[in-house]
């Protein structure tokens, strides 16, 4: 046996007289790293809470889906409160914010009050949705509204809206201005 081994050894180098070895590189290492595990939300939950820290401080009030919203500015009468609940004054615009989160929605609502009162609106109404699906955080978007509408100065008042209108599911808002309230706010007849 030992013959045959080197006869095939004898024909193998005589196969490869002539040839020279290739130069060999190392082949890469594949090195997989496993991407640790981020909790998104989390993260972005913590830096909400930490920018709504900064802004301007404000009163907090809890919302919860059923709750009514009701505000006025001290100087505003009881009636006028009265009236924009009942659904007197003819709304001139709406926003919805359905879809948004709280921070997006603080955008568009502060956009939105921008656009009204440069177009001289005193009637709008805001479509933030009752909050049923929210979880254990409550209604996002009406707490946001909530609390927005009571720190913007162009606010004179809001309340929620008839059942037929959103219920507490919308709210109108009474905006302030140059012109006096008698004169801007056209009821509906």
């Amino acid at each position: 046996m030992k013959d045959k081994d080197s006869d095939d050894a004898a024909l193998f180098r005589a196969a490869v007289r002539g040839t020279r070895p290739l130069k060999s590189t190392p082949a890469p290492v594949r090195v997989t790293r496993t991407v640790p595990a981020r909790a998104r939300f989390a993260r972005a939950e913590r830096q909400a809470v930490l920018a709504e820290s900064l802004t301007a401080p404000g009163p907090f009030i809890d919302t919860q889906p059923g709750d009514e919203l009701l505000f006025h500015r001290d100087g505003i009468a009881v009636t006028v409160l009265r009236r924009l609940r009942r659904g007197d004054y003819r709304v001139e615009s709406e926003l919805d914010l359905h879809g948004l989160t709280g921070a997006q929605a603080v955008v568009e609502i502060g956009i939105f009050l921008q656009r009204a009162q440069a177009r001289g609106w005193r009637c709008v109404r805001i479509i933030h949705g009752k909050g049923m699906r929210s979880g254990p955080r409550g209604p996002v978007l009406k707490h946001a509204v909530n609390n927005l509408l009571r720190r913007a100065s162009a606010v004179i008042a809001f309340a929620s809206a008839r059942a037929r209108d959103g219920g507490t599911g919308a709210t109108l808002v009474l905006l302030g201005g140059t012109r006096s309230l008698r004169s801007s706010l056209t009821p509906v007849r």
